[in-house]
């Protein structure tokens, strides 16, 4: 029997033996694919290691490829010159952002009649009429007649039971602790200063003048401090860095100054006194020590570090102006122009919107990829062993 297989064998083709290999390294390949698919999914799940990819990845970000130094010579040149052209356009855009600059002084001349109405309407010295008053209702909002006028005999109800409220009481204080950049700074100690704000104006740098903007902050008569207009004030430079001039991409803000609160006596809330117990070294005894040091507070936004003329800055002062020239930014931009829709609630539901998008895209990318998985003929589900952190049973 044993004769009669090895004559079996000796009688196969030889290229059928080459058939057999080659199926057998197939084979074989398919299951390092599979291992090496496996051994990817491991990694890529793996925070350490997508970390230090991340690292790396970080670390190419312009660096160059090479490509530009492998180019001839005369073709450098011609670069150099597309090079002084693109410097030539950042100078073009710096005075595209200074007429910028001009027109939004221009517009803030139209705005400010109804921004004063608008304060007025708040701090009660001038009630809208009926005609000013009347607002319609988006479509799903209507009401019948009839449940309007249940409506109205139950709001004149409850104005029978309360005081009149004077204008439209803490306005500005809902609109700050409705936007969260602005919420974070509030502090409780905060709030009953805060009820006491009537309006922000922005104010920009005159013509000829250097670029900048003032926010501007009123307050009514109150028990904390003195001052009826607390400001801060923010330059900015709308032109590119003689040494990296591609790096400009519009005016940034080169510093900001605020201004001396006059706290009335015991009512500086940016300081607080704590009591600390020292042990002498020598004979032991303890003693109490009075300190005052610095308190969390909205109102420390019109102390912001001083900008050196070096620029320099460490790390905790960088940090500060990056988020103090944010807000600033904000105020400008946003709460000042849509401040009605922030106390409302309704310009925040925007945001919020233009967020629930952004995610809705993400989901569909996931999606996506799940669906590529699955058209995948080499996928095997029971393989991957790892599932996602978020499936992960606590």
């Amino acid at each position: 029997m044993a004769d009669m297989d090895n004559k079996d064998q000796a009688e196969l083709d030889p290229a059928d033996l080459e058939d057999v290999e080659d199926v057998e390294e197939e084979e074989t390949g398919e299951d390092v694919n599979s291992k090496a698919r496996q051994l990817t999914v491991q990694m890529m799940q793996n925070p350490q290691i997508l970390a230090a990819l991340q690292e790396r990845l970080d670390g190419l970000v312009g660096s160059p490829s090479g490509y530009m130094e492998s180019l001839p010579k005369v073709v450098k040149r011609r670069v150099n010159a597309l090079k002084n052209l693109q410097v030539k356009c950042a100078h073009i855009e710096a005075k595209f952002y200074e007429e910028v600059h001009e027109l939004e002084r221009k517009y803030a001349a139209l705005y400010q009649p109804l921004f004063d109405k608008r304060s007025d309407i708040v701090k009660a010295a001038y009630e809208p009429t009926e005609e000013e008053c009347e607002w319609k209702a988006d479509e799903e909002e209507e009401l019948t007649e009839e449940m309007k006028e249940k409506a109205k005999v139950e709001e004149e109800k409850k104005d029978e039971e309360k005081e009149d409220p004077k204008g439209i009481p803490e306005f500005w204080l809902t609109v700050f602790k409705n936007v969260d950049l602005l919420s974070d700074m509030l502090q409780e100690h905060d709030e009953p200063i805060l009820k006491h704000l009537q309006d922000i104006k922005v104010k920009f740098s005159d013509p000829g003048q250097p670029m900048s903007f003032s926010l501007e902050f009123y307050f009514e008569p109150n028990e904390f401090f003195t001052n009826t207009l607390l400001t801060k004030t923010y330059k900015m430079r709308s032109e590119p860095d003689e040494n990296d001039p591609f790096s400009f991409d519009g005016p940034e803000i080169m510093g900001c100054t605020g201004c001396t609160i006059d706290w009335t006596k015991g009512k500086n809330i940016t300081l607080k006194t704590i009591k600390k117990k020292q042990k002498h070294k020598g004979r032991g005894t303890v003693r109490t020590v009075t300190k005052t040091v610095p308190n969390d507070s909205f109102f420390n936004f019109f102390t912001p570090p001083d900008v050196p003329e070096s620029g320099d800055l460490d790390e905790d002062s960088e940090a500060v102006l990056a988020a103090d020239f944010e807000i600033g930014h904000f105020i400008r931009e946003r709460i000042v122009l849509r401040a009605v829709l922030y106390f409302t609630g309704e310009a925040i539901e925007d945001d919020d919107d233009d967020y629930d998008e952004e995610g809705e895209e993400a989901d569909d990318e996931e999606g996506e990829e799940e669906g590529e998985e699955e058209n995948d003929p080499d996928y095997d589900p029971k393989k991957d062993a790892n599932p996602p952190a978020e499936c992960k049973q606590q």
